[in-house]
């Protein structure tokens, strides 16, 4: 197998001579390859196959090797430096996902499909799936409207609890959406952290675990650096839990974050929000169908609380929440199949109060780390705001972005507040698995969960 290198020409026929001396297996050659695809020292590809000089030699090599031209030494180098995204993007880390079985579950599998970084290798569930393939175990209830992958329907489904040890060493994380008493589901995720299998998690049974960061890519990655402390209690070296928010956060606290600054006092909201929240159907739950329920349970202490966590700090290896802006919730179940939205009203200190093109412009700006790592789930746009009186609408704007923007509208000033205005986003992408897995990109980009 040969090794390709560049070097300028004068130079590249002498390093030859001197390798085919030596019975070296490497060989230089003159021009460069395509810029994009180079290190930082301008001297190799980071895959072979994009190499527009040599993507058809037959070599059985990944990357190219580095050798440095500073005549007459010659010194190969074996490892390429590359930012974090770079070496996320070079690698398919491999995924397990507890509870998928479930809507949420589901959401992660079709997701995973054809993921750049994530490839999917083990899925566990309850103990009365576990033995069966895939499609077995859902195949009567699969509840998405696309297809599920063929890929998964062949995976043998593992018990989530008492195959933990076997799972834990297949994969480099998982992802866990499991429906249990959260007593049971704190222990769970301990158990596989403490098998050194890093857990991002859509359950909400340690989102008050004051060293478990729970995290909004664009608004809060900096709450990452409390994994060092919940390392340490746990003691482990890689296993750690990290969770997402609740799935109404996201259509109004996006929103929010960038009017901080402008020293935002209090805010009203009402949820409307879709039944697969609920892991539900119409089918499944017929009851629905032209109806509308004032009581979600738990819903509204999540939608107040969860907030003043996400704004919070790291202190002493655990995060502090933050002492406002105040938020007071209603949430109800609409008749809705997927998006969730919400009627948002917003004061502001007295004096601070911005105008509302400044407020659009904020809106218009706004992004995050998800945006400046070009995380491969992270929308372009993170919130779209629409003109029209009438957006957004869940049929039309919840898959904006794929489903992973927030879609914002009818901004105007309040009789009794300083404005109003309506958010949107997808509650099982955006809101639950989406999010999730945005949240495990930020981690890997970032060298929290490493390849095993």
């Amino acid at each position: 197998r040969v090794s390709l290198t560049t070097a300028d020409a004068e130079t590249a026929v002498r390093l030859n001579k001197v390798m085919i001396n030596r019975k070296d297996n490497t060989r230089f050659f003159i021009k460069p390859p395509n810029g994009e695809y180079l290190d930082d020292r301008g001297s190799v590809c980071y895959y072979i196959d994009k190499c527009p000089r040599y993507k058809n030699t037959s070599h059985g090599r990944t990357y190219l090797n580095y050798y440095n031209t500073h005549w007459p030494r010659i010194q190969p180098v074996s490892t390429i430096s590359r930012d974090p995204k770079e070496e996320s993007a070079m690698k398919r880390y491999q995924v397990g996902i507890i509870g998928g079985t479930g809507m949420v579950g589901q959401r992660f599998v079709t997701l995973l499909e054809n993921h750049p970084w994530f490839q999917l290798t083990a899925i566990a569930a309850s103990a009365r799936s576990a033995g069966k393939s895939y499609w077995e175990a859902v195949c009567d209830r699969w509840a998405l409207d696309i297809p599920c992958p063929e890929a998964a329907k062949s995976l043998m489904v593992l018990d989530a609890e008492a195959d933990a040890v076997k799972l834990a060493g297949m994969v480099d994380f998982c992802f866990c959406a499991v429906d249990m008493p959260k007593d049971a589901i704190r222990a769970l995720e301990e158990t596989y952290a403490k098998l050194e299998c890093p857990i991002v998690s859509n359950n909400s049974a340690h989102r008050w675990t004051e060293d478990v960061p729970m995290v909004v890519p664009e608004i809060n990655a900096e709450h990452l650096a409390v994994i060092e402390a919940q390392r340490k209690r746990l003691g482990t070296k890689r296993g750690f839990i990290a969770v997402k928010s609740n799935c109404s956060l996201q259509s109004y606290v996006p929103a929010l974050h960038p009017l901080m600054k402008y020293g935002l006092e209090r805010a009203l909201v009402c949820t409307y929000q879709a039944i697969s929240g609920a892991g539900k159907t119409f089918q499944r739950w017929p009851e629905m169908v032209d109806n509308c329920i004032p009581y979600i349970g738990g819903e509204e202490e999540k939608s107040e609380q969860e907030p003043l966590k996400l704004w919070g700090r790291v202190e002493n290896g655990r995060i502090v929440k933050a002492e406002g802006p105040a938020i007071t919730a209603q949430c109800f179940r609409v008749a809705c199949q997927d998006g969730h939205m919400a009627a948002v009203f917003m004061k502001f200190k007295d004096g601070c109060k911005p105008s509302m093109e400044q407020i659009k412009a904020d809106w218009a700006a706004f992004r995050g780390p998800a945006q400046e790592l070009q995380l491969p789930s992270a929308p372009k746009q993170f919130l779209h705001y629409f003109e029209e009186p009438d957006r957004p609408q869940t049929r039309l704007d919840r898959m904006l972005e794929r489903g992973m923007a927030v879609s914002l509208g009818r901004l105007r000033e309040d009789t009794q507040y300083d404005y109003k205005f309506v958010g949107l986003s997808h509650n099982t992408l955006r809101g639950a698995a989406g999010g999730a897995v945005l949240l495990a990109e930020l981690l890997c980009a970032n060298g929290y969960i490493q390849q095993v």
